[in-house]
């Protein structure tokens, strides 16, 4: 098992990637803590990776608060002992503007999220960690960073500033034995981007049409299929990566390439 003993915290946990990494992690024998402002969702997550014979907690987290960061830190490291991995997915998109709309009274709000909050939650874990001897942090970040698409400009440039994060808590968390990694995520194939697809159907399109819009810009011809995405970005809580640190992968299909 890829993470067989690991204790994994997943904060953001909804209906796309995030529930994909809590069942893929508690698969491979994590022990995951699972964070987001919707406790119904996650409670019922636990508990259907209890009846598959996983191991889990939950509890609501805003990473806004630094009070909530820490309770979900204590509450996962008082359960399974340890916190050998943190996964941060929580973002606020905000609204599809272009720059030359956009509210710039609105972007702080989505920088606190989507920038800050990943800063909160690790700063949350890492006396676990340097406990621990050492652990992994993930920060989840988007394709549209450095492939701009029309309307998400303030999402893109939070996760600009998580891009720079990543580097510089790579470097700060290194001596404690803590390696920082970033996933950089195109089109995911789960929910929200189904939505997406049944919207526009909705609108009148064609639905084969939509879809090949979006995978004609893939080399690899698809939409890369969420549980796919999610094990890319476990790879890097995994001991596989273990002397990898202040690295973005690419998540995409090939549809941005670094230089």
């Amino acid at each position: 098992m890829l993470l067989k003993d690991k204790v994994v915290i997943i904060s953001g946990v909804g209906i796309g990637m995030g529930q994909s990494m809590a069942k893929i992690a508690a698969a491979e024998g994590a022990k995951v803590g699972l964070g987001s402002r919707n406790a119904d969702f996650i409670n019922q997550l636990v508990s259907d990776i209890r009846a598959d014979g996983g191991q889990a907690v939950a509890m609501a987290c805003d990473v806004t608060k630094p009070d909530q960061c820490k309770a979900l830190a204590g509450i996962v490291a008082e359960e399974f002992g340890q916190i050998d991995g943190l996964v941060n997915s929580a973002y606020n998109h905000g609204d599809w503007a272009t720059c030359d709309v956009a509210n710039p009274d609105d972007w702080a709000s989505i920088y606190d999220v989507n920038c800050v909050g990943a800063l909160r939650m690790a700063q949350a874990c890492l006396p676990a960690m340097k406990k621990a001897g050492g652990g992994a942090v993930v920060n989840v970040n988007t394709m549209a960073t450095v492939n701009p698409f029309p309307g998400e400009a303030a999402y893109a440039a939070s996760k600009g500033g998580m891009a720079a994060l990543t580097r510089h808590m790579a470097k700060d968390f290194g001596p404690f034995g803590v390696r920082v990694n970033s996933c950089r995520m195109g089109w995911i194939g789960g929910a929200p981007v189904y939505g997406y697809i049944d919207h526009q159907v909705s609108t009148g399109r064609d639905r084969d049409e939509v879809i090949g819009e979006i995978s004609s810009r893939i080399p690899l011809g698809i939409i890369p299929p969420e549980e796919d995405c999610a094990k890319s970005v476990l790879y890097f809580v995994s001991d596989y990566a273990k002397v990898v640190s202040g690295a973005t992968l690419d998540v995409n299909g090939g549809q941005y390439m670094a230089p």
